[in-house]
């Protein structure tokens, strides 16, 4: 079975959002190792569009990992792990 690839330029792109009563001091999004970060500004609830490019040779139903992570400015930290599928 041959596999399929996705021409480039494909991407990845969502909306973030994340709240903390204490108010966020940064947000960061990883994906397939890309990061991309943005200032909480101590914002009690922070939303945000994201879109990353996917690299050349990702075969349909490829997992890319996708990584999640806030600090409020009390320095506590979330981080959620997940991932997307490539799909034609």
């Amino acid at each position: 079975m041959q596999s399929r690839t996705l021409p480039p330029p494909d991407s990845v792109a969502g909306t973030l959002r994340v709240e903390d009563a204490d108010g966020l001091d940064s947000v960061w999004v990883t994906v397939d190792g890309a990061v991309a970060g943005e200032n909480g500004s101590f914002d009690r609830v922070f939303t945000s569009r994201f879109r990353f490019p996917i690299a050349a040779g990702r075969g349909v139903g490829s997992q890319l990992p996708v990584r999640l992570r806030a600090r409020d400015i009390a320095g506590f930290q979330v981080i959620r792990d997940t991932h997307v599928v490539v799909v034609p």
